[in-house]
């Protein structure tokens, strides 16, 4: 696999989910190297519309390969997904997809700084055009900040003593590259679960915090829904629990809305109703795919209707 290749999961899965309208308009707010997009485009007929979005200026430049007028690709973050429709005039979408998470590109190349398997700067962020680099942040949090970080985003149960150690380090050549991040880590953590790496779950958490991943996610879906017109169709595709936890919640609060309590005088009328109809199970890679694509193990896709 090249470094710029990236093999789109749960594909079929996804787009079938969407249940595409040849004439609707849809979103992939989440572009990457354009695998779900290429499919949407491939099921919609001539008066349908596209509109994918990906920060990753990466991204941007591969979509340029696309030369289709019913595609427009912009570069944003997709909570941006509001501003952005409002520039192309376009009020309802009749389904959204989101396919939350790294990919292979971004992983697989050294400069991004995402990964232990290369010695590289430490960036990690997924537009590399804005915001604070991962080794900006560790030069200037603080232990404690680090510590929640670390422990919050990636799980980690000993992210006391990689905080201290990182604190500790910086102040004496500072924290610039993964290779120095991952040695650190490797020499506080002493045990792991076999087959993973040290730092897996402190390069994890860094990622998080620096692209607001989880922030990211839990402002979009209420705008998603918000533009999707009745019977309009979301669709995301999660890799890490706390990704999905979000996903999970928020379509279970919006099809099932709390009620009052019971005896409570309250018109029919004036209940709460469901936003959203949940359309099937959670879906989740096929042995087969996972045979192909080791990376797609952890995913996972729900897909919601609008009432």
């Amino acid at each position: 696999m090249s470094v710029d290749t990236h093999v789109s999961v749960l594909l079929a899965e996804a787009v079938a989910g969407l249940a595409i309208q040849p004439a609707g308009t849809y979103v992939d707010a989440t572009f990457g190297r354009g695998g779900h997009s290429r499919a949407i485009l491939a099921a919609l007929g001539p008066k349908g519309r596209l509109i994918a979005l990906d920060r990753d200026p990466a991204a941007i430049a591969a979509g340029a390969s696309i030369s289709d007028p019913r595609f427009t690709l912009v570069h944003a973050a997709f909570s941006e997904f509001d501003s952005v429709l409002d520039k192309l005039g376009v009020t309802q979408v009749d389904g959204v997809l989101l396919d939350i998470g790294v990919s292979s590109p971004q992983l697989n190349t050294p400069e991004r700084g995402m990964s232990f398997r290369f010695d590289a700067p430490l960036d990690m962020r997924m537009d590399t055009t804005q915001g604070e680099t991962a080794a900006e942040f560790l030069a200037r949090a603080s232990q404690s900040e680090i510590e929640r970080v670390i422990r919050d985003y990636g799980e980690e149960r000993f992210a006391h003593a990689i905080a201290k150690a990182l604190v500790a380090a910086r102040g004496e050549h500072g924290i610039s590259r993964t290779g120095q991040l991952a040695t650190l880590v490797a020499q506080v953590v002493r045990t792991r679960e076999p087959g993973q790496h040290p730092a897996t779950r402190s390069f994890q958490a860094l990622r998080i915090h620096v692209n607001r991943e989880l922030e990211e996610l839990s402002l979009t879906l209420p705008r998603a829904v918000a533009r999707l017109a009745p019977g309009g169709r979301l669709a995301v595709i999660c890799f890490h629990s706390l990704e999905d936890r979000i996903v999970k919640r928020f379509m279970r609060d919006a099809a099932h809305p709390p009620q009052p309590p019971k005896g409570v005088p309250v018109r029919a009328a004036d209940l709460p109703q469901p936003v959203l109809k949940l359309v099937g199970k959670a879906m989740f890679p096929s042995d087969a795919e996972i045979a192909t694509n080791p990376r797609c193990r952890s995913a996972v896709l729900r897909v919601a209707q609008k009432v």
